[in-house]
């Protein structure tokens, strides 16, 4: 196949059929070059008919945008109420959780209401003026400069003050999951507040709906492999949720 034209008709149509390519399979398929099939990809990408990935092309966006979080409470509502309920069911006797900041870790503080005491550690403001007169709740408010996007802080003080302190479950939300660059957010500032909330959590669960799944973000977060629990829908395909679990991390559809 070594009309160009026939080469980019054929990669469009694969990316119809599939969602997505991969370079080796381009290579073996169309019996050409690595460097050309990666010329053809870069071609059409500037015609706006693919967005390049590591490896290959997709159809859709694999990056994550930087939404603020009154517009992210607007999607997937259900789901992510869903997936906070779920989420729930892990705290058991845990007496101290920390709550990241994002609409879907919001929704765990929106439901949250035990019957023994706990202690709640937050950057988010919005998780802490809601837990902030909630019965058997005391919050730890983290500082810092504040993120407009976000409402949440990030930077120094914030991590500095978790120098001090260690907590049973980490709830935290991503915008962005890939099976091999492994779990991000969109600002790196708060990317390293998550490291930093990761390293005092006894467990980790990442609270995430399916939009999120096959994308990236600025800031790398954590591996898979510090992660024990993954909490999303059920919009996730089979294949995806049995590579995750591959990985040591147990799913959860809510």
């Amino acid at each position: 196949m070594k009309s160009i034209t026939d080469r980019h008709e054929y990669i469009l149509k694969k990316l119809k059929d599939d969602g997505k390519v991969s370079i080796v399979e381009l290579i073996d398929l169309m019996k050409v070059s690595g460097v050309t099939i990666r010329k053809d990809l870069k071609m059409l990408e500037d015609k706006n008919l693919l967005f390049r990935t590591r490896g290959g092309g997709s159809i859709k966006n694999p990056y994550a945008s930087d939404r603020s979080i009154y517009e992210k409470e607007l999607i997937n509502a259900d789901e992510k109420q869903r997936i906070a309920k779920a989420a729930l069911k892990l705290i058991k006797n845990t007496d101290s959780i920390t709550i990241g900041s994002g609409s879907t870790v919001f929704e765990i503080a929106r439901f949250l209401n035990p019957t023994e005491h706990i202690t709640v550690i937050t950057p988010a403001l919005k998780v802490g003026l809601e837990l902030s007169n909630r019965n058997n709740i005391e919050v730890l408010q983290l500082g810092g400069m504040i993120r407009a996007n976000s409402s949440s802080v990030a930077g120094n003080f914030a991590e500095k003050i978790l120098e001090e302190i260690s907590c049973g479950i980490l709830f935290l939300g991503v915008d962005g999951i890939d099976l091999d660059f492994g779990f991000s957010i969109t600002n790196l500032a708060e990317a390293a507040l998550d490291q930093k909330m990761i390293e005092t959590a006894q467990t980790v669960v990442i609270v995430a709906d399916s939009t999120k799944f096959d994308k990236r973000g600025l800031g790398k977060v954590c591996t898979f492999e510090q992660v024990s629990y993954v909490i999303t829908d059920d919009k996730v395909p089979e294949i995806v949720v049995q590579q995750i679990e591959e990985k040591g991390v147990k799913v959860i559809i809510a």
